[in-house]
Order: structure tokens, then sequence, then C-alpha cells
């Protein structure tokens, strides 16, 4: 007698009365809440930056433990968002990286080569030679502050940290917001919980109160005062913080990054130089020492709405941009071999998903927003020693 054949066992899933979400910056699950319970009906698009990073072990001469460099501007043009940190830790280590806007315009632009650019600086260089590089990563982060805070409550949960983004833009510091949130989050939830109702809305009002709302809005207009270039941003900046305090009668609006992009035909293609091997890298090797891994036999985490927009849009009109925002070397254009000295024909998007080191530039920048970054199966990913 034949066996019956096997039944698919009914999928898992938890169930609770309220959820804290605290994904970090452009959380899956958090864009779809956005969507479901339109979160950001009455506020500003959201707008990130990009920030590269990496962890040196530098020359003892050269160690000032607890030293601390912020720098704006170079090697990013006037028109374009960027600057640096530079951290001294213990035992020689020091922390440097760099964060770009993701509202550039040039399509050329290639965050990743900006960041080994900024280290063959004269005033920066000479810190890491002769020294050794340990860890890569980048992470996107977001920028938009006060007025790009969605609703924070709804039916079942509410938002924490940066997934709502409370960074504190110039300071580039968020875990002292995101840990403020998460208490209030804490409160309101239990009081909740121990009454009726289904939406923690005295979590929002609880935060209104607190000195984390006072220091968002003190610095509420320093990343718009940017949007019309470096230099009106720095003395929008000062005239707003310094002379009036954070309390100026006006609140600059934000815009998304993905519009922003001009065609490759208008802009300037950017000569990176080649790098050293001694204080400037190649994308492979960097990913090498972010220890990144995906099972290669899951499918890949990066999806596309439609598979023919990266060959019919963005390579004719904007030169394959997530070939250079990427700061992993993810996505790559491969044509079919070259003849007669000719380009090579057949052009196609390869998605070297192994690579990936979750920043989300991608599902952010992408000009036609046709990526969609999913978690991956298999929990992998980047695995950062000391960053």
């Amino acid at each position: 007698m034949a066996s019956p054949p096997p039944t698919t066992p009914p999928a898992s899933s938890l169930h609770a009365r309220q959820t804290i979400f605290a994904e970090g910056c452009r959380g899956s699950l958090t864009k779809i809440l956005f969507e479901r319970f339109n979160l950001r009906a009455d506020c500003d698009p959201q707008t990130y930056g990009i920030g590269i990073k990496e962890l040196w072990e530098i020359d003892p001469a050269k160690h000032q433990q607890g030293k601390i460099v912020h720098t704006v501007g170079w090697p990013m043009d006037s028109k374009t968002y960027g600057g640096s940190f530079l951290y001294h830790l213990e035992g020689n280590q020091v922390v440097v990286g760099f964060v770009i806007g993701l509202d550039y315009q040039n399509p050329h632009l290639s965050p990743f080569d900006e960041f080994q650019r900024f280290k063959t600086h004269p005033a920066i260089r000479p810190i890491f030679e002769n020294g050794r590089r340990i860890a890569y990563g980048a992470r996107a982060i977001s920028e938009g502050g006060l007025q790009s805070i969605p609703k924070l409550s709804f039916p079942g949960g509410v938002l924490v940290g940066d997934t709502a983004g409370f960074l504190n833009v110039p300071k580039i510091k968020g875990s002292h917001t995101a840990m403020k949130s998460g208490m209030l989050a804490a409160e309101a939830v239990v009081a909740l919980l121990a009454g009726e109702g289904r939406e923690a809305v005295a979590y929002a009002g609880a935060l209104r109160k607190s000195w984390l709302w006072d220091e968002l809005y003190k610095v509420r207009n320093i990343r718009p005062g940017f949007h019309k270039g470096l230099w009106l941003g720095m003395v929008l900046g000062g005239i707003d913080t310094y002379l009036l305090g954070g309390k100026a009668p006006w609140t600059f609006k934000n815009h998304s990054d993905h519009d922003q992009m001009k065609k490759a035909s208008e802009c300037a293609k950017i000569a990176y130089p080649k790098p050293d091997g001694k204080v400037s890298f190649d994308k492979l090797s960097s990913v090498f020492i972010s220890n990144t891994n995906h099972e290669e036999n899951q499918p890949a985490h990066l999806k596309l709405k439609d598979e023919s927009v990266p060959v019919a849009v963005n390579l004719p009109l904007y030169d394959a941009p997530e070939q250079r925002y990427c700061p992993a070397g993810v996505y790559e254009i491969v044509r079919d071999d070259a003849k007669d000295g000719e380009e090579g024909a057949n052009p196609r998007l390869q998605i070297n998903a192994q690579n990936c080191v979750h920043c989300k530039t991608c599902d952010i920048k992408d000009p036609t927003q046709n990526i969609n970054w999913v978690v991956p199966e298999g929990g992998g990913g980047p695995n950062y020693p000391n960053m």
C-alpha cells in the first residue's frame, strides 16, 4: 500500500501584542510598515549618507590616544556633501572613515574611491604610512533629522533608533538617541499592555518632551542647509547653530536621494588614481577583510523588480551607476568578448551577492528604485572585528 504524500508543515509565525522595531537604517520590515500604515504621510522624505570605514594599526610614534579629527569637503566638490572622521583608539589603532550624502548628482562618482583618495591627502597619508589595515566596512546612515521622522507608533508596534531616523547628523552620533528612544518606547509599551488599546501613542508624546527631541530640533537645518552647496551650507549652519542657537524661525526641507542623480551625459567623468596597496586599496581586497560570507546555494538577497531596467535604463542614461555607488563590487556590467577593438556586445548586469556588506546603498540610491535589499536566507554578511 502506497504511503500518503507528505504534507507541507505550516509556516511558523510569532505573535505579539506589541513589537519594537529596531532594524537600523533602511530596515526591510520598516519599509513595509511605512507603506502599510502610511507612516511617512506627514514628514519629509528620508535622506541618507553612506559611511565607509576602516580600522588601522599604525606606528606607535604617530598614535595619540583619544585624538579626534573631523573634516568636511575634500575630495568632494563644493556641490557634494561629504566629510571624514578619524579616531585614535587604544592599542595604536585608528578608525578612519568618510561619509558622503547619497543625494550626490554625478553618476560617475564612486564613494569608495573618494574615500581611498581622501587618505592620500598630505595631512592624512603620513598617519597610515607603514601601518596595517585590519578591517573594512560600509553602512548607510539616516541623515534627514527631525523633519524626516515618520509617525512612530501604529497598531501593534513602535519605531526606535535609526529605524526612525534619530541620528544627530553634525555629530555623526546616534547610539545615545537610539538608547533613549528605546527606553521611552519600553515605558510606553508597558503602560499600553497594562491598560487597553492597540497603539502606543504615548511614545511619540514622551519623545517630544525629552532631550532627544530638543537635540534634534537644534540641528534640524544643518544637513538640508547643504543642498545648495558646501559654502552656503557652512554659512547657514553657522548662523542657525551659533547665532540663533538652533532656534531659527525656519525649517529647511529634505528631498529623496534617488531622484537627484543627473544623466551621465550631463556630468564629467571622474579619473580616480589607482590604489597603491599601501594607503589606498581596491574594492575586492577591502571586501576580503570585512570577512563577508554568504552561503552560495541560497537565492540572491538583492532583488530586481524588473530585470530589464539595469540595461534598458540605468546603463544608457546613467552609465550603470550601481557599479560605482556599491562599495563592495556587487554590481557588474558584463559583456561578450569584444571584437576588432569594439566594446563587447550583449551587456547584462551580474549581481555578485556574495560580496555584499549590507550597507543598503543600492536600495537607496538606485535612480529607478528597482533594487530591493532583503534579508539573506542564510543569515550571512560581514563580520567586522572591533569596528
